[in-house]
Parts: C-alpha cells; sequence; structure tokens
C-alpha cells in the first residue's frame, strides 16, 4: 500500500510541476483579456456624459474651442474614458491645432492601441500637417485591422487623396504693427 501511495504522489508532484506555469501563464491571460474586454465597454460618468453632450453640441454649433472647454472639464471629471481623447482631438483639428490633435489621438492610442477612430484621426490631422508619409502608415494599420471597406479606412484614404489644405490667412495675423506718433 505504502508504495502505490508512493506512486501516487510522485504522479501527481510530476503532474503539478509540469502543467501548473502552463496553467498559470493560461489563467493570467484570460483574466488581462477579460480587464481589457471590461475596460472598452465603459460608459463615462452622468457628469461627463453631460460635458460630452454639450461638447459635441459645440462642436455641431461650429465652436470648436468651447467645445474643447467642455471636453477637457468631462476629461476632469472622468479621465478614464478613452473616448473624450478621441473627442478632444477633433475639436482640436477643427481649431486648427493639428499638433494637439495628434498628442489627444495618441493619448488614445496608448490607451487602446486598435482604436480605429483614433488611428484615422491622427492620419487625417497628419495630412492637414503636409506629413502624408505618416498618414499613410496609419492608412496600412487600418487595412491590416478593418479592411479597405471600414468607414475609418475610407475617410482616411479621402484625406490622404485631398491632401494637406492651403492654410486660410486670418485678419488678426496681418494686423499692422500699431506706431505712436507725436502730434
Amino acid at each position: 500500500m505504502a508504495v502505490l501511495d508512493s506512486k501516487i504522489y510522485s504522479a501527481a508532484k510530476e503532474f503539478i510541476m509540469r502543467f501548473a506555469p502552463a496553467a498559470a501563464a493560461l489563467s493570467l491571460a484570460l483574466v488581462m483579456t477579460a480587464s481589457v474586454g471590461v475596460a472598452e465597454d465603459r460608459e463615462a460618468s452622468p457628469r461627463a456624459a453631460m460635458l460630452i453632450a454639450e461638447g459635441k453640441g459645440a462642436l455641431e454649433a461650429g465652436q470648436p474651442q468651447k467645445a474643447i472647454d467642455a471636453f477637457e472639464a468631462a476629461l476632469v471629471v472622468d479621465p478614464a474614458y478613452t473616448p473624450l481623447f478621441i473627442q478632444l482631438g477633433e475639436a482640436a483639428r477643427r481649431e486648427g491645432l493639428q499638433g494637439k490633435a495628434i498628442a489627444y489621438y495618441r493619448e488614445a492610442l496608448m490607451r487602446d492601441p486598435e482604436n480605429l477612430a483614433a488611428i484615422s484621426g491622427e492620419g487625417e490631422a497628419l495630412v492637414e500637417k503636409g506629413a502624408i508619409a505618416k498618414a499613410r502608415t496609419n492608412l496600412d494599420r487600418l487595412e491590416s485591422l478593418c479592411g479597405s471597406g471600414c468607414t475609418e479606412t475610407r475617410t482616411l484614404a479621402a484625406a490622404i487623396a485631398r491632401g494637406p489644405q492651403p492654410q486660410v490667412l486670418r485678419a488678426e495675423a496681418v494686423m499692422p504693427d500699431a506706431q505712436v506718433t507725436q502730434n
């Protein structure tokens, strides 16, 4: 009987030593996958959602600076809500702040590397800055993630085809220097 118990014990010990690391790695992978899936589906807090709606309304009304203010306030309320960075990027692009928009899109991509809207938005901002080669890299990435038929890929491809638009000169940019004269 002692020989049988010792054989069972050694077989169980061998089984545990052989499969425990694989089981631990598999369970860790499942936990990480589950936590990422939960993080992506999260809704904004109610106060942040109100501010986001206000920002979207301002953006639709052609007031990008007001939208930026609302989105930044929402970010203070709910800093973990990744889609806010995409909204901020869009508002910054409309305000003509492509460098700032790129920074917002990259923050969204650091949090969610396969966010199609962030990849497309960053690519459009790059086109607007004149960085067509970098925008094409984003287009290639989009095509590998969702194919050539998805909305984000088509939008970025159209922006690249249009190319950078000429900058409109505002009256404030050509104000004459004020000179003080003596009477």
